[in-house]
């Protein structure tokens, strides 16, 4: 498998060069030169299957010959080793849980992926690697859980301050070793342009050896495919297929579901769940894409002004807006009505979402007041504990804390300050080369 730049189509690296490199030079995302399609054996027999020979059989092609199949079975093992329930919330709709992972949030597939397939590509590299990153909030503990302590793989992370949940900001903080913070005076937008000028600057690439763990990473990307065909699984009525709402700020979850889709899995449509920041509702109603100043929201990960995916997501359907259209739909949320909604389905219906999959929640429900008799499921992305200080004045009590997270509020956090302001940023990685 070779993938290509978006930006230039005639330059095709290996799944191992897009890994380590993060992005193209010419600042363009990787995309697969081809879409290998799911077999209808799998398809067929998925039930029969356990999730690591469904994730094996669905990542192999993308990865080719680039990591021996023996290590990357064991690279997909240690990739996915918790539950991804699927819970009824009504009789319409369910909740596909990716929070039981070490850190708490689906963000831990990726992270897990890629750490070990860069993990293995760098054993004999005598250069230590740098793992470039920007996070709204789940990324980053993600990140700096799958590669913590990981011999020659330092992680710098950059997170808004003021932006983050207490839990989130811990998660990413309190690791020390390889892991570097750093809080940066401004919004997500900034400092994911400020990892984007990163690798387009000669400078730092000649110098260091740079790539990027956010999900413009091809092995960050690919993998969240993985929750889609373990939805598909679990889902009770194959012969109705559902309508699926992905809690959407990046964009690279959605956009890896709308792969799986591509492949052959067969959801009936996807929608994308927004916040305040609606730059992809207003694309689909008007069909022209402008990038907003972000906002911040109680649903902080999804606080995205400019998704890096979405040029992915226009690769998916040929820059056809109106195959697009006809897969994807997207709402958008306030506060007050994440707040509300979240009270009323605990309070009625006993079930606990966070913010985000609030969002999700509401998009579905929307999905399904224009399509009546299709029942559907929203990704559930994070444990509602991470967002305590949001989720408890909403519910009225606490909410009962995993020993991890009581363990990590005794930590002592580990930041550097700092501007949102790139050549500051680009000193100090000099000044680690």
């Amino acid at each position: 498998m070779k993938y290509y730049s978006l930006n230039n189509r005639s330059q095709k690296v290996t799944f191992r060069e897009a890994t380590i490199k993060g992005q193209a030079p010419d600042r363009g995302l990787y995309f697969p030169e081809n879409i290998p399609a799911y077999s209808k054996k799998m398809l067929d027999q998925i039930e029969s299957l356990t999730k690591e020979e469904i994730a094996y059989e669905v990542i192999r092609p993308y990865v080719g010959e680039e990591i021996p199949e023996d290590k990357l079975l064991q690279v997909v093992q240690e990739t996915i080793p918790f539950d991804f329930p699927l819970i009824g919330v009504t009789p319409d709709i369910y909740s596909l849980e990716l929070y039981h992972g070490p850190t708490l949030a689906f963000k831990d597939v990726g992270a897990r992926f890629m750490s070990r397939c860069l993990g293995y590509f760098v054993q004999s590299s005598s250069s230590p690697v740098k793992v470039l990153v920007a996070t709204s909030g789940d990324t980053g503990g993600a990140v700096a859980s799958g590669f913590y302590d990981l011999d020659g793989v330092d992680v710098i992370i950059l997170y808004p301050s003021g932006k983050v949940s207490k839990v989130q900001e811990l998660q990413l903080t309190t690791f020390g070793k390889n892991i570097t913070a750093l809080e940066i005076d401004g919004s997500f937008d900034e400092c994911q342009d400020m990892v984007k000028q990163a690798f387009a600057d000669p400078d730092l690439t000649n110098s260091l050896f740079l790539t990027s763990a956010n999900s413009i990473n091809v092995a960050r990307w690919l993998p969240q495919q993985f929750y889609y065909l373990f939805a598909y699984k679990q889902w009770p009525d194959k012969a109705h297929l559902p309508a699926i709402s992905v809690p959407s700020g990046n964009f690279g979850n959605i956009c890896a579901g709308l792969l799986a889709h591509r492949a052959g899995l067969p959801f009936s449509h996807f929608i994308a769940a927004c916040n305040a920041n609606d730059i992809f509702p207003e694309y689909l109603r008007t069909s022209h894409y402008k990038p907003k100043k972000a906002v911040a929201t109680i649903s902080n990960a999804m606080d995205v002004g400019n998704p890096s995916n979405f040029v992915r997501v226009l690769e998916l359907f040929d820059q056809h807006f109106i195959s697009l259209s006809q897969v994807l739909s997207s709402f958008s949320y306030s506060d007050a009505q994440t707040v509300a909604i979240l009270k009323d389905i605990y309070l009625y219906r006993n079930y606990l979402m966070d913010p985000h999959g609030a969002v999700g929640y509401l998009a579905l429900e929307e999905w399904q007041k224009l399509n009546p008799g299709i029942r559907g499921m929203f990704l559930e992305t994070a444990h509602p504990v991470k967002f305590f200080d949001v989720v408890e004045p909403i519910i009225g009590q606490k909410i009962p804390m995993p020993k991890a997270i009581q363990d990590l509020m005794q930590k002592e956090q580990k930041r550097i300050r700092m501007k949102a302001d790139y050549e500051e940023l680009k000193s100090f990685l000099m000044a680690q080369s």
